[in-house]
């Protein structure tokens, strides 16, 4: 069997044509098949070596995350170190969130009245505003915004330190890096996503009774009325839990290809973007899987 599957392979490719035929012509178009599917064999090996390496690259991530969490709960690292992280990641991200939470309010002030007049219930514009911010856009639009102000910047700034053998000094010197540079981002981002996410709902239902109320001249009585009797603390809770794991994915991806960063500074762009990107499509298909728990 084995001398037989060797000469199946080793035989040479055969020409032939493919033939359309038209009415005034007839077009030839030239096409190779090779014996054995050979070139399936090829792109079958280069399927194989791509998922290796994917594999190899989420055990990596999975080690490193382990490490990290580890050293969090024997090294917490400096309280100066947390609260400078906490200043970085939260308060500096104070005005681009108070900004993205006020218009997507008011967009949904302003698209949720037109879509419940059709219905006659104009009064449940406030549940519709809060319950679409605290369940879905509150958390992901904050760690979006969070990725792409703070996470890009913490990539860089460990990529940059990795190039620069500033980690390999802190190795040489007998100092735990993850102490000094991955620990105290992981606790800043654990505590500022979910007080940025608070923000941005609280922001986000005043943007909806801005546009709803004062502009379309929906009850304010009803507005705060529908929302305290829909609103549950289910719906708090989902969104904190969500916004928990993502500052945890922010901090672990971003610290991560920083950490892991190589070829000098182009080897940093190409981190910072590909922290950006996996954060990003991270959050929104875990976000996925904690609404079909949660819900």
């Amino acid at each position: 069997m084995l001398i037989a599957l060797a000469r199946i392979l080793s035989r040479p490719c055969v020409k032939t044509f493919i033939i359309f035929t038209f009415p005034k012509a007839t077009l030839y178009f030239p096409m190779k098949i090779y014996a054995a599917g050979v070139p399936m064999l090829a792109v079958v090996q280069h399927l194989g070596k791509y998922v290796l390496a994917l594999l190899r690259e989420m055990g990596r991530m999975l080690l490193f995350l382990i490490s990290a969490l580890y050293m969090i709960v024997r090294f917490p690292g400096k309280a100066i170190l947390i609260l400078k992280q906490i200043n970085f990641i939260g308060a500096k991200s104070f005005f681009v969130i108070f900004l993205t939470a006020a218009f997507t309010g008011m967009v949904l002030g302003l698209q949720g009245y037109y879509t419940l007049t059709k219905f006659g219930s104009e009064g449940m514009l406030g549940s519709v505003v809060a319950l679409s911010l605290i369940r879905e856009l509150g958390p992901v639009l904050t760690a979006l915004m969070v990725t792409g102000r703070a996470g890009s910047a913490i990539t860089a700034e460990i990529g940059i330190m990795r190039i620069t053998e500033q980690i390999d000094a802190l190795e040489t010197m007998a100092l735990e890096p993850f102490k000094y540079l991955v620990s105290p981002k992981i606790i800043g981002a654990l505590i500022a996503v979910p007080l940025l996410c608070a923000i941005f709902d609280v922001v986000g239902i005043g943007g909806g009774y801005l546009v709803g109320v004062k502009l379309m001249g929906v009850n304010p009585g009803a507005y705060f009325h529908e929302m305290q009797n829909n609103v549950e603390w289910k719906d708090v809770y989902s969104g904190m839990v969500k916004s928990l794991s993502f500052g945890l994915i922010i901090s672990w991806v971003c610290c991560y290809k920083g950490y892991n960063t190589t070829r000098g500074a182009e080897g940093v762009s190409r981190s910072t973007t590909a922290a950006v990107v996996m954060s990003s499509v991270l959050i929104l298909v875990w976000d996925y899987f904690l609404t079909s728990i949660l819900l």
